[in-house]
């Protein structure tokens, strides 16, 4: 006879990314990529949350069978206060990327932006040697913050910093140490003068932004380069350091690797980083 007892229903993991808009993010299509390739029966969706409504959606996504989500502008600093569970380089930081709903329905709230810089600058500058001289970096925002932790982290003995608001910059030192050293505005061109890594961090050079103003004549052949923009992929800022002879990747890695981690823990397959990928991310 056949078995009338009904089975229980399969569960199907859910993840999206929240943000207030959200149509321009290429998350969906960059974790749809790994679902389709690793044969995962998932789903990866934009969800657009208005800042007032975000508390209530986080309450009520798990009970909707979401594994967890991605963060973006402008909830990633929101989010840290709305977690259960904060990991220490989220706390750093200031601000989360990456949410895992836990079995035990505790919010589980972490920042991989730092991870996916350094990933990004392993995979295309391999030798890279963070401590082999200072590190200047252009702007002192959020992304800017888990540059900082990762540079440190990763060995860079001096971190010069620079931002069109001094003060913030001045706060990274406050919280991140006596290596972090700050220099005005006027002078970021001068912090890039012995550099071996040099990062832009503002949304300067992005499409529909204003330009990357900073001088780039102290720049020395052989120094890595890195632009979180990557939109447009090779910006005005890279193809200046590319003719001044030095060694440059561009800030879609960093997206990318970010990526990863977040997609191990909610669909349970560590995802590969390559150039498939950044093709379908591209569109």
């Amino acid at each position: 006879m056949p078995d009338s007892q009904p089975h229980a229903p399969r569960h199907v993991p859910i993840a999206g990314v929240l943000g207030w808009p959200i149509a321009h993010s290429r998350s969906p299509r960059l974790h749809g990529h790994w679902l389709q390739r690793y044969g995962i029966d998932g789903h990866y969706i934009p969800i657009p949350v208005m800042p007032e409504h975000l508390a209530e959606v986080l309450r009520a996504m798990p009970r909707m069978g979401f594994v967890g989500a991605n963060v973006t502008i402008p909830h990633k600093e929101s989010v840290l206060a709305l977690a259960d569970v904060v990991t220490d380089r989220a706390a750093l930081i200031g601000a989360a990327n990456t949410l895992i709903f836990r079995s035990d329905g505790k919010i589980h709230a972490d920042n991989t932006d730092g991870y996916g810089f350094i990933a990004n600058i392993r995979q295309h500058a391999p030798g890279w040697i963070p401590d082999l001289g200072p590190a200047a970096l252009i702007g002192a925002g959020g992304a800017a913050r888990a540059v900082v932790a990762s540079l440190l982290e990763s060995g860079v003995t001096e971190l010069r910093i620079a931002n069109r608001t001094r003060i913030r910059a001045e706060q990274i030192r406050a919280e991140f140490g006596a290596r972090v050293v700050v220099y005005d505005w006027a002078q970021a061109g001068n912090m890039l003068e012995g550099a071996i890594t040099v990062v832009n961090a503002t949304s300067m050079g992005m499409d529909g932004k204003p330009p990357l103003r900073v001088p780039l004549d102290a720049l020395a052949p052989g120094t890595l380069v890195t632009d979180l923009v990557y939109t447009p992929l090779m910006t005005p800022f890279l193809l200046e350091a590319q003719a001044r002879g030095c060694e440059i990747v561009d800030g879609l890695g960093m997206l990318l690797h970010q990526a990863a981690p977040g997609f191990e823990r909610w669909f349970g397959h560590r995802p590969e980083v390559d150039d498939d990928l950044r093709r379908a991310v591209l569109g």
